[in-house]
């Protein structure tokens, strides 16, 4: 496990309870707290989704595929022009 990979997991462990540790510090009501996380939930998902995707690999291989694809077509010339 490298380094960058442990630091994750930590933030993640702490994050939530450094969250609950706040929210009964300071008697936060817990159904304020869950609208705020609910209302959050979507775009940071979406955010992390995008984030930590694997896009290089599928776009060189769409790329070459693409590529591959074109060179098999056959040109079609104008009409009324004479091709080789």
């Amino acid at each position: 496990m490298n380094k960058k990979h442990a630091l994750i997991m930590v933030a993640c462990c702490l994050i939530p309870i450094t969250g609950f540790a706040l929210v009964s510090l300071f008697n936060i009501p817990l159904k304020s707290v869950f609208l705020f996380a609910m209302v959050l939930l979507c775009p940071l998902s979406h955010i992390l989704m995008m984030k930590f995707m694997v896009h290089g690999d599928s776009h060189q291989h769409g790329k070459a595929m693409d590529h591959a694809h074109h060179e098999a077509i056959p040109q079609i010339s104008k009409p009324g022009k004479v091709s080789d």
